[in-house]
C-alpha cells in the first residue's frame, strides 16, 4: 500500500512531535531489560554466598525469570494491544522497578527466586510494549530506520555492557546493586514515558482476551523454556527433560489449532505465516542461540582460562559493543531505505559467522589481539548490521491492533533461542571437554600437568561449541535469505502484486490507525 493510499483512505499517519523524545525513555527502558540478563550472571557467585543458595539451586535464579519472562511474552503483547501500549509501558517499569528492589534486599533464596520472577513477569509486559510503541509511532522509512537502528544496537549490544557494568558494581559495590540500579532507569524511563509518549488513537485491540489461548501459549512456552534449562543440568535422556519437551510439543499445537479457530485470537496466525515476518522470526532465534552460548564461553574462558577480573572480562567484551553499535546505526540505519533487509541481514550474519570462526582458534595462551579482538568485532559488526533490519520488518506491514503480539513473537524468538543456545552449546562442551580430559589424563603425571589438561579440555569444549555456532549463524543467513524477500521500505510500487502478497520492491507502509 503506497503512502498515497494511505491518506486517500482517510487513514491519518502524522508522525508524533515528541517521538524521538520518546525513543529516548523507550530505549533506556529496552536497555534497562537486556542489561539485566547478563548482569545478574556475574553477580551470581556472590550472591550465593551470601544467601546460602545450594549449587543445586542456583540456576533459579536466572531460571525463575526466564521461565516467567518467556512464558508470559505472548500474554503481554496482548495486554499492550488491549489496554494501551504506553499504559502497559509504564505499569511494566513500575513493576520492573518494584522487583528489583526486593531482590536488592533478598535475605534469603526464596525471596531471590521470587524477585526474579516478578522481574521476568514485569519484563514480559515492559519489552513488547517498548518495541509495538516504536512499530506505532516511527511510520516514515528513513526514520524508522534510524530508530530501529538504535533499539536494534541496544538489543543485540546491551548483554555485553552488562558484564561491563555487573563487573563494576560486584567488584567495587557488591551484588547488590546489580538489582538496585535497574530503579533509577525505571523511575527515569516511567517518568519520561508518561510525560513525552502520545500513542496513536485508535490502534487498540478491544477483541475479548482469548484466555485458552493464555493458558495453551504460556504453559507451551514455560515447559519448552524448563525443558532447555533442565537438559543443561539433568541431561537430554532425563525423564522430565524429555517430558517437558513432549508436554510443551502437545500444548503449543493445541494453541495453534485454538488460535486458527477461535474469533478473537491470542496470536492471530496472520502475524507468522506471513513470509518475511516467519523468516525474522526463525532466523533471529537462531542466531540467539549463537550468540548466548558464546558470551556464556567467552566469560569462562576470560576469567577462569585467562585469569581475568570481573572488570577486565566485561572490557574485554567493547569490541562487540562497538561493533554491534557501528553494524546497527551506520551500516544499517544507511542502507535500510536503499537495499532490501535481506541483502543486509545474510550477509550480516555471515560477517558474524566470520567473526566466531576466528574464536574457534581459541587455545590458552591466544592472544587477545590476534583472535579474540577481531573475532568479536566481526561478531559485532555483522549482528548490529543485521539486527536492525530484522526489529523493523518483524512489526512493519502489522495492523496497528497486532502490533503487540507482533512485538512479543520477536522476543519470544530471543528468549527461546537464548534458552536453546545456553544449553544446546553447554551441552556440547561439556561432552568434548570430558572427552578430552578421558584421552589426555592418563599421561599426566604431576599436579600442574592434570591442572594443564584440565584447562585444555575446557578450551577445546568451547572451540568444539563455538564450531557449532558458525553453523547456527549460517543457518540463519540461509533462512534470511530465503524466506525474506521484501523489498526496500519507500522503495516504487510494484505494478502487479497479488493481494495479501508484498511487493517485491516494496515493503508495506505500516498504518497507524485502524
Amino acid at each position: 500500500m503506497s503512502q498515497s493510499a494511505v491518506k486517500a483512505s482517510g487513514v491519518t499517519d502524522a508522525p508524533d512531535a515528541g517521538r524521538w523524545k520518546a525513543l529516548v525513555f523507550i530505549a533506556l527502558a529496552q536497555l534497562m531489560v537486556v542489561l539485566d540478563a547478563t548482569i545478574v550472571n556475574i553477580a551470581l557467585p556472590s550472591a550465593q554466598q551470601d544467601l546460602g543458595i545450594s549449587d543445586g539451586n542456583r540456576q533459579w535464579v536466572v531460571t525463575a525469570y526466564a521461565l516467567a519472562f518467556g512464558g508470559l511474552l505472548l500474554f503481554g503483547g496482548r495486554i499492550a494491544d488491549l489496554w494501551g501500549r504506553k499504559r502497559t509501558f509504564v505499569t511494566g517499569l513500575a513493576g520492573f522497578a518494584v522487583a528489583s528492589a526486593l531482590g536488592g534486599a533478598a535475605t534469603n533464596e526464596a525471596m531471590m527466586f521470587s524477585s526474579r520472577a516478578l522481574q521476568g513477569v514485569f519484563g514480559a509486559l515492559l519489552a513488547p510494549a517498548a518495541l509495538s510503541l516504536l512499530a506505532v509511532m516511527f511510520t516514515d522509512a528513513k526514520e524508522r530506520a534510524k530508530a530501529f537502528g538504535i533499539y536494534g544496537a541496544i538489543a543485540g549490544g546491551g548483554g555485553a555492557v552488562g558484564l561491563i557494568l555487573g563487573g563494576f558494581l560486584t567488584e567495587y559495590l557488591n551484588w547488590r546493586w546489580t538489582f538496585f540500579v535497574n530503579i533509577p532507569f525505571a523511575v527515569v524511563a516511567a517518568a519520561g514515558a508518561y510525560l513525552v509518549i502520545r500513542e496513536p488513537k485508535g490502534s487498540r485491540n478491544r477483541s475479548p482476551l482469548d484466555i485458552p489461548g493464555v493458558i495453551l501459549s504460556t504453559l507451551g512456552l514455560v515447559a519448552l523454556v524448563y525443558g532447555f534449562t533442565r537438559a543443561e543440568s539433568n541431561g537430554w535422556s532425563d525423564a522430565t527433560t524429555i517430558g517437558m519437551f513432549v508436554g510443551a510439543a502437545v500444548l503449543l499445537l493445541s494453541f495453534v489449532l485454538v488460535e486458527s479457530r477461535v474469533k478473537a485470537p491470542l496470536l492471530p496466525l496472520r502475524v507468522i505465516t506471513e513470509r518475511n515476518r516467519g523468516g525474522i522470526y526463525l532466523s533471529l532465534g537462531l542466531a540467539i542461540i549463537a550468540m548466548f552460548g558464546l558470551f556464556l564461553f567467552l566469560t569462562y574462558y576470560l576469567q577462569i582460562v585467562k585469569g581475568y577480573t570481573p572488570v577486565k572480562t566485561g572490557f574485554a567484551f567493547l569490541p562487540m559493543i562497538a561493533g554491534m553499535i557501528t553494524g546497527s546505526t551506520q551500516i544499517g540505519t544507511r542502507l535500510m531505505t536503499r537495499v532490501a533487509p535481506r541483502l543486509l541481514m545474510g550477509p550480516g550474519f555471515l560477517v558474524a559467522a566470520v567473526g566466531m570462526l576466528f574464536l574457534t582458534r581459541l587455545e590458552i595462551n591466544t592472544s587477545y589481539a590476534g583472535v579474540l579482538l577481531p573475532g568479536m568485532l566481526l561478531l559485532g559488526l555483522g549482528m548490529g548490521t543485521a539486527f536492525m533490519p530484522a526489529m523493523s520488518l518483524a512489526t512493519m506491514g502489522v495492523e496497528p491492533r497486532d502490533a503487540g503480539v507482533a512485538s512479543a513473537m520477536v522476543n519470544t524468538s530471543q528468549q527461546v533461542g537464548g534458552a536453546i543456545g545456553t544449553a544446546l552449546l553447554n551441552t556440547i562442551a561439556a561432552s568434548a571437554t570430558t572427552s578430552y580430559i578421558a584421552d589426555h589424563m592418563g599421561g599426566a603425571s604431576s599436579r600442574s600437568q592434570q591442572q594443564l589438561v584440565q584447562l585444555q579440555g575446557q578450551v577445546q569444549g568451547y572451540t568444539s561449541a563455538i564450531w557449532f555456532a558458525v553453523g547456527i549463524l549460517v543457518a540463519a543467513a540461509a533462512v534470511a535469505l530465503t524466506f525474506v524477500n521484501a523489498g526496500r521500505p519507500g522503495g516504487p510500487a510494484a505494478g502487479a502484486s497479488g493481494a495479501g502478497e508484498t511487493a517485491e520492491d516494496e515493503l508495506p507502509v505500516p498504518v497507524v490507525a485502524h
